[in-house]
């Protein structure tokens, strides 16, 4: 059995589809591009996971962090700049995973409601008949 990541020939979808693959993208970044064909939804889902994996694993290691040097830092000899110094130096790369996680939710946000946007221009209009 081959699996192929190619995307296949864009066709019009429905509104539904299109909301559909919007709430997909909020939730999964870029894979609602990918299910509407678009090409960039490859490069929103590098950064949505990217940062969920820069965030999860210096997201622990903060957390390890700071329990093993609770009393050091919380304690009445604790100095709250040198503190914020060395939280901002152990918490700055879960922040940077959690900033490019933004930047692909967001992208594939604007990706969605132009995918939105386009299903309500191609569908045809559903205004009832007029009564005679």
């Amino acid at each position: 059995m081959k699996i192929s990541l190619a995307l296949g020939p864009r066709k019009p979808l429905s509104r539904q589809t299109a909301w559909g693959c919007l709430t997909t993208n909020l939730a999964l970044p870029g894979f609602g591009s990918l299910v509407a064909g678009r090409a960039v939804g490859y490069w929103q889902a590098v950064l949505g996971i990217g940062g969920l994996i820069l965030t999860g694993i210096y997201g622990v290691r903060f957390i390890y962090w700071n329990l093993t040097n609770w009393s050091r830092l919380h304690g009445p000899q604790a100095d709250p700049f040198t503190v914020f110094g060395e939280m901002w130096m152990e918490l700055r790369w879960a922040l940077l995973g959690m900033a490019v996680f933004l930047i692909g939710w967001l992208w594939a946000l604007s990706t969605s409601l132009q995918i939105i946007q386009e299903a309500k221009r191609k569908e045809p209009g559903l205004t009832p008949p007029p009564f005679t």
